[in-house]
């Protein structure tokens, strides 16, 4: 009987892993944890808060209605969602939460076409661009040696990574469009966008990648604005597929 919950979880897991894609499987429901199951309320862990909130926002439905096919129609669903206060004093505790009743929203990609063209009548002034070619051409600023082959993963950065592969195996047609990675130093931010640059290059030659650090980007855009050529700095990244 301790098991049962890990049973039932296992057998939502079958049934979830047929309908949805593989990488997001991956990276939603593998690291989910069954924690208890009493008078059928299933109680599964969650890595973070961010983690509870995208589960209700994209796959709430398919998990109430796997639970319910697991546990009848009385089964139900609670969070134990993992806190972390990023002190030292203090260690992670688990804050349960019980699932929602709303449906979820699809988080659809959305094409939007921009004349790249149109008003511009003289090759774009920019450090990036390598002179003496007439189609536009980007030195990437990516380190090599900082690939998805060499990074190392841990409990700490396994959803970052995962969500990196997304974007580079399917750069703009992805929920995470922007990433936006918040960390202490040393976990492996900078490789991980150096990672997906790479690997956009390499399943994507066409596309045009760059790697610019902020304070780069905002001095930039200060020189265009002191030059007045903002519209040369705006139609230059407009052209950069993956920034």
């Amino acid at each position: 009987m301790g098991k049962k919950h890990v049973e039932v979880w296992e057998r939502c897991l079958t049934v979830i892993r047929d309908n949805v894609p593989n990488q997001s499987f991956k990276t939603w429901f593998e690291p989910i944890e069954p924690v208890s199951l009493d008078d059928n309320i299933l109680t599964l862990q969650v890595p973070s808060q961010f983690f509870y909130e995208w589960l209700e926002e994209h796959y709430i439905t398919l998990l109430r209605k796997t639970i319910k096919k697991e546990l009848g129609n009385g089964g139900r669903l609670e969070y134990s969602v993992i806190v972390d206060n990023a002190t030292n004093e203090t260690k992670p505790y688990a804050v349960n939460l019980p699932a929602s009743n709303k449906k979820d929203t699809l988080n659809r990609a959305v094409s939007m076409p921009i004349d790249l063209n149109r008003g511009r009548s003289r090759e774009i002034p920019n450090p990036f661009i390598i002179p003496g070619l007439k189609k536009i051409k980007v030195d990437s600023q990516l380190v090599d040696t900082y690939s998805f082959d060499n990074f190392i993963e841990g409990d700490c950065n396994r959803l970052a990574r995962s969500a990196g592969w997304a974007i580079a195996e399917n750069p703009g047609k992805t929920a995470f469009n922007p990433l936006l990675i918040h960390s202490n130093v040393g976990l492996g931010k900078t490789h991980l966008a150096h990672a997906i640059g790479l690997q956009v290059k390499n399943n994507f030659p066409e596309k045009i990648v760059l790697y610019v650090k902020a304070n780069e980007f905002i001095n930039q855009y200060i020189d265009s604005v002191r030059n007045n050529n903002q519209n040369d700095f705006i139609h230059f990244y407009q052209m950069i597929d993956v920034l």
